[in-house]
């Protein structure tokens, strides 16, 4: 089991920014498809962001495109989420997930993936 540590969440304005980070337990970090999700109260988990396991590959939804930028640095097994330009409907928690090898095909779903941080809240307010 990957443990996963999300930090750098807090509280800013709209316009502002952040850079979220994810500690990885994993002995073969290198190896492992990243990706962030977000939820807000009430509302299912939104697929947000995911980087291949070298970094050469990003994906971002529609909603944050532009804006957030998803980088890895393996030598110390840590994946960012550089978040630029936040608005008030950012304001989540952020969840960083780990896809083990052999990975899913996809990676939109929370079920795509094998482990889970367990969250950092981003307050946007306007």
């Amino acid at each position: 089991q990957v443990r996963l540590v999300e930090t750098g969440g807090g509280s800013v304005q709209a316009g502002g920014s952040l850079r979220l980070s994810c500690k990885s337990s994993a002995m073969y970090f290198s190896t492992n498809r990243m990706g962030w999700f977000r939820q807000a109260p009430g509302k299912e988990r939104e697929f947000v962001a995911h980087i291949s396991a070298s970094g050469g590959d990003t994906y971002y939804s529609d909603s944050v495109k532009g804006r957030f930028t998803v980088s890895r640095d393996n030598d110390n097994k840590i994946v960012y989420l550089q978040m630029n330009n936040l608005k008030s409907e950012d304001t989540a928690v952020y969840f960083c997930a780990a896809q083990i090898p052999p990975p899913s095909d996809d990676f939109h779903k929370w079920s795509d993936y094998d482990s889970w941080g367990q969250g950092t809240l981003v307050n946007v307010s306007s």
